[in-house]
């Protein structure tokens, strides 16, 4: 999952689509600040740390989401059936069309991860995997621009193992 989440940041900064990215209660001690593999990719990222679970309820969270322009949103969070349902059911109620990449996702077990996705679904929001969004934006190998950072998530997700790009 880190390495599928880590991949879909690197593809989202190639191809200049914008990220926001939140913390929840970094500042009170509660929990750890974003893991150093996403970090890493993500240095140049404002943080929006927050209190509340759901980050749709948090104002400067969702000022960026909004000041980015975007009506589909690509989600993704540590839990599937609180940090990305919740948000994801609120857009969707606002009339954004969310896409989830559930390789990029985690629940706090199989049925947890499954049944939130379930309700997404249900709610409207579009299913999706790195990879499939990955191709989806690429389109075609001459886009020469974005080859590199496709390629690196396509062989990240381990749909190149073994082949020479």
């Amino acid at each position: 999952m880190v390495r599928n989440i880590c991949a879909l940041s690197e593809m989202a900064k190639g191809f200049n689509i914008p990220i926001v990215l939140s913390t929840v209660n970094v500042a009170t001690g509660r929990n750890k600040e974003t893991i150093k593999a996403l970090k890493q990719v993500l240095t140049d990222e404002t943080s929006y740390d927050r209190t509340s679970i759901n980050a749709w309820e948090d104002y400067e969270f969702l000022e960026a989401v909004k000041a980015t322009g975007r009506k589909k949103l690509v989600m993704c969070a540590l839990w599937t059936e609180a940090c990305l349902s919740f948000p994801a059911l609120d857009a969707l109620s606002e009339g954004y069309d969310v896409f989830a990449p559930v390789d990029c996702v985690g629940g706090t077990s199989k049925e947890a991860h499954d049944a939130a996705l379930s309700r997404m679904q249900q709610a409207g929001a579009k299913l999706t995997s790195l990879t499939q969004l990955s191709c989806e934006w690429q389109r075609d190998w001459n886009r020469e621009a974005t080859v590199p950072v496709f390629a690196k998530a396509l062989v990240a997700n381990g749909s190149f193992l073994g082949e020479t790009l």
